[in-house]
């Protein structure tokens, strides 16, 4: 299956990814939309990158523009449940600057194709904190519902923030 679409294309994380991942890390508002507290090491994101290559319980992707190859985030279909049929998913970018542009709403385009048409699955679930408006609105723009919230599940920055579980399924994607 063909992982692109207009202006994007999705490939395998590699190692040489690790500096950037690293760098996104250090960006203080993508580590409050993601509730990113650890700091990490270039060595930690490097084996985990080995690490995610050589789970058959997931694919782990980077998101890069066609026009320059250029790296702008990543995302991860992660907890492959072949007997239910589901996974989970996140999605993240490299900066704050590359939000708002519509790369994300490419991406989870790609990805539902893959998760539906492709490893036929059922069901595909996300977790996203509630201070993530822009976040909220792309996955619900994508056909993701809103299926509950974990209270004040986070706790950043001195406030709390609930978690809202998303998904999508097959037959949702399917009307689209």
């Amino acid at each position: 299956m063909n992982l692109e679409s207009e202006r994007i294309y999705l490939r395998k994380l590699e190692e040489l990814d690790a500096p950037i991942m690293l760098a996104n890390t250090t960006d203080e508002e993508i580590r409050y939309m993601t509730g990113t507290k650890h700091n990490f090491t270039l060595e930690q994101i490097q084996a985990h990158i080995y690490n995610i290559n050589n789970d058959p319980s997931r694919y782990d992707f980077a998101i890069c523009l066609k026009d320059d190859d250029q790296m702008i985030g990543e995302l991860s279909i992660s907890d492959i449940d072949e007997e239910n049929k589901k996974a989970g998913f996140r999605i993240t970018m490299n900066s704050i600057k590359l939000t708002g542009k519509g790369y994300g709403t490419e991406a989870l385009k790609i990805v539902l194709r893959f998760v539906f048409e492709e490893l036929n699955l059922n069901r595909l679930e996300l977790e996203v904190f509630s201070h993530n408006l822009r976040g909220i609105r792309a996955y619900e723009k994508a056909g993701f519902v809103k299926e509950g919230v974990l209270r004040e599940s986070l706790y950043y920055g001195g406030t709390y923030s609930d978690e809202i579980i998303m998904a999508i399924i097959k037959k949702d994607y399917k009307k689209m």
